[in-house]
């Protein structure tokens, strides 16, 4: 029976399945949909199931296009293997959890994220797993947090919003020597500008749906790492399901072609914006690395010689009036790394999740804005922020 003999439900089914040319191929990788492969024969499948890192089979445990951006993202953040998730927030869960037990102890930065807050402090618990909360920036203090069943320790290399910058290498020994691991959120910075594994962190997170992706249409997480690290975690993310689409690992490799010239753009556009907005009568605080009165201006210069990337918070007289006058111009969105600029309010977005106390003790305030700063003319760019600095304060 020749294919010209079936059924046209058959042929409808079956067309353009067929090998297909191998001649050329295609400069861009295709994505691929399929939730499930086909194998020749029992010994092929058994291959497939039984290596450390399986090959494609079932699309919870990985396609194609997930495979290339984690060998991407493992070149770029420098270390042998990576991970790719459904979200950052997964990513960060599953790295924990690979190298976490019922017993053991955290310590973290007190500024991290509003729901690694929540996650660290309200769900592990849950699972055994308690967490002492500290200033990273102060060594003397996280070493002081440490018990003898302390695993891990978590920052962030540059904190959301008030971009403060732990001593990660520091930090690396402090832990090493304890036989301990550092965990880095390396979400703000990106590879790009800062690389923590070459300063010693073992586990590397990201957002990918931030600066990596770099265009706010792709959503997923990864966790960098040595290979016997990332193993662990890979097993716990599969059987907790958060896989990431192969659409968005697509759309996150486009994206990551242009992240060098990106960050140079956005890093620029900031250390500007960041200068004009330090010496304006209506901004009372502004938190940048890359300002002489940045608490950790001397170490941001030793481990950031290449820019600080496109974040930085202000607090701004009449901060509602601020954003209502920027309405049409920058986006009020509660998100970051876009190429356009965009603002977000810290207090009812990514730190709600945090008491409102804690908020306040850390610095996070309700009238304190935070801005990625895109990568348009920085001409442009300053004239929207001073026309609606002068029609706020009007």
């Amino acid at each position: 029976m020749t294919p010209a003999d079936y059924d046209l439900t058959t042929l409808a089914a079956r067309a353009g399945e067929e090998a297909r040319p191998n001649s050329s191929v295609p400069l861009v990788e295709p994505i691929y949909q399929s939730t499930v492969y086909a194998f020749p024969d029992l010994d092929a499948l058994e291959g497939a199931m039984s290596v450390e890192d399986p090959a494609s089979f079932y699309y919870r445990n990985g396609t194609p296009n997930a495979g290339t951006l984690e060998r991407a993202l493992a070149t770029l953040e420098g270390t042998e293997a990576a991970l790719v998730a459904g979200s950052g927030m997964a990513a960060i869960s599953a790295a924990l959890l690979g190298v976490l037990k019922a017993g053991d102890h955290i310590v973290a930065d007190a500024r991290v994220y509003g729901v690694t807050y929540a996650l660290l402090a309200e769900e592990f618990p849950r699972l055994g797993i308690t967490t002492t909360f500290v200033d990273a920036c102060d060594p003397e203090a996280v070493e002081a947090a440490f018990r003898p069943e302390t695993r891990v320790l978590h920052v962030e290399s540059l904190t959301n919003p008030l971009m403060t910058v732990p001593d990660v290498p520091r930090l690396a020994d402090l832990v090493h020597a304890r036989g301990a691991l550092l965990s880095v959120d390396n979400t703000f910075a990106s590879p790009a500008v800062f690389r923590p594994a070459l300063h010693g962190a073992d586990l590397v997170t990201h957002s990918v749906s931030k600066y990596l992706s770099g265009h706010s249409n792709a959503f997923g997480g990864v966790v960098c790492g040595p290979a016997d690290l990332i193993a662990p975690v890979r097993t716990r993310l599969l059987r907790l399901g958060g896989t990431m689409s192969a659409f968005d690992a697509w759309m996150t490799l486009q994206g990551l072609k242009t992240l060098g010239l990106r960050m140079r753009a956005h890093s620029g556009n900031a250390q500007a914006v960041a200068d004009v907005l330090a010496n304006h009568p209506r901004v009372r605080a502004v938190y940048h690395p890359g300002l002489a009165g940045h608490p950790q201006f001397h170490l941001a210069q030793e481990l950031f010689p290449n820019g600080f990337g496109g974040m930085l918070s202000a607090d701004i007289e009449d901060a509602p009036a601020f954003v209502r006058a920027l309405a049409g111009r920058i986006p009020l969105a509660p998100s970051l790394a876009d190429v356009v600029t965009t603002l977000s309010w810290p207090w009812g977005t990514s730190h709600r999740a945090l008491p409102e106390a804690e908020r306040r003790r850390l610095g996070i305030t309700p009238g304190l804005l935070r801005l990625s700063i895109g990568i348009e003319e920085i001409g442009d760019l300053l004239t929207d922020i001073e026309g609606a600095l002068e029609t706020a304060g009007g």
